[in-house]
């Protein structure tokens, strides 16, 4: 049986991708789980793998694609039945193991995730990593720090790289348990469509991007920041005694210019957010509270949804800042 993937190659330190039919006897052995993928989608890492931006790619060829929710075909694990419906969220894979990006994948099944009732598998990827990841991001809050938790009553979290995959879906969760939420944008035509997500304020990225003093006014009792850099050195600086920095990206740079001060004289705490090795236990609550939190009317305004064909094309544009919210890509179309 032959299917349809999204192929890199790479030549002469040159990636190319194209949509390709391969066979699935070409499938990784290492995998115990055959999924008919339904839906994929397009985040951060795939663009830079697909264009070849960063070193994302460790083995060659490579089926793109980070995410997948499907369901089960076959399996020699005995967690999984045929006809289980399944979510997949890293793990290495489209980096180290054929990923999403395609018909099928074969993959292990102690990365899989019991799909929640609550959600189709085109929903599922419409949060795909970048909204499994907000959803990490808002526990490590609940979690707290020096005080205990960050609550909605504590004053406002901010949210960088707002009209983002993680930033959007973060602010859908957070203005929905009650949190007073300001969206930080470098897109400024964006204001309403993040008010209309939750956010009460909208700020120009501009505001923390550059380099600033180690400890400034206190605003925030807590952040989400999937940004990086000065964005997250100013942000730190800017946190309310006590209160909650969740680092989950790098926008704008992996450097992180910073001073001890935030943390050795007003207790803040920085908690790093790491989807791809997550345990399971903290997935399945994840996607628990997400079943949960996650209003569908919100979800659906920020979700596009695309062909495998023109996965291409939507790689690029994430990687040039031109798109918002989330793209979910019909591998069967």
């Amino acid at each position: 049986m032959t299917f349809q993937a999204l192929l890199l190659t790479q030549a002469d330190g040159k990636t190319a991708a194209a949509v390709t039919q391969l066979d699935e006897s070409a499938l990784p052995v290492d995998g115990n789980v055959l999924v008919a993928v339904d839906y994929s989608t397009i985040n951060f890492k795939d663009g830079l793998a697909i264009t070849g931006r960063a070193p994302v790619v460790r083995k060659w060829p490579m089926v793109a694609g980070i995410d997948g929710a499907g369901t089960v075909l076959d399996s020699s694990d005995p967690r999984w039945r045929t006809g289980d419906r399944v979510v997949l969220n890293g793990f290495g894979v489209g980096e180290t193991h054929w990923g999403c990006l395609a018909q099928r994948a074969r993959l292990q099944g102690d990365w899989l995730v019991r799909l929640p009732d609550a959600f189709t598998s085109r929903q599922a990827m419409a949060i795909g990593t970048a909204g499994y990841t907000a959803m990490l991001s808002v526990l490590a809050l609940e979690r707290g720090g020096a005080l205990g938790p960050v609550k909605p009553g504590d004053g406002e979290v901010l949210v960088t790289g707002a009209s983002g995959g993680v930033g959007s879906v973060a602010i859908a969760i957070l203005s929905k348990l009650g949190y007073r939420v300001v969206a930080s944008t470098g897109k400024t035509a964006e204001a309403d469509f993040l008010r209309a997500l939750g956010a009460a304020d909208v700020i120009d990225r501009a505001e923390l991007g550059a380099p600033g003093k180690p400890l400034q006014k206190e605003r925030w009792a807590g952040v989400v920041d999937s940004v990086g850099s000065h964005t997250l050195v100013n942000a730190c600086a800017q946190v309310r005694y006590g209160g909650v920095v969740t680092a989950c990206g790098l926008a704008q740079g992996m450097d992180f210019p910073a001073s001890v001060a935030p943390f050795i004289l007003r207790g803040v705490t920085l908690a790093g957010i790491d989807s791809v090795m997550a345990p399971l236990s903290l997935r399945e609550t994840a996607w628990k509270r997400l079943a949960q939190d996650l209003a569908p009317d919100r979800l659906q305004a920020i979700t596009r949804e695309i062909r495998l064909g023109e996965a291409i094309d939507a790689a690029s544009q994430i990687m040039a800042g031109g798109m918002r919210g989330r793209v979910v890509v019909d591998v069967n179309a």
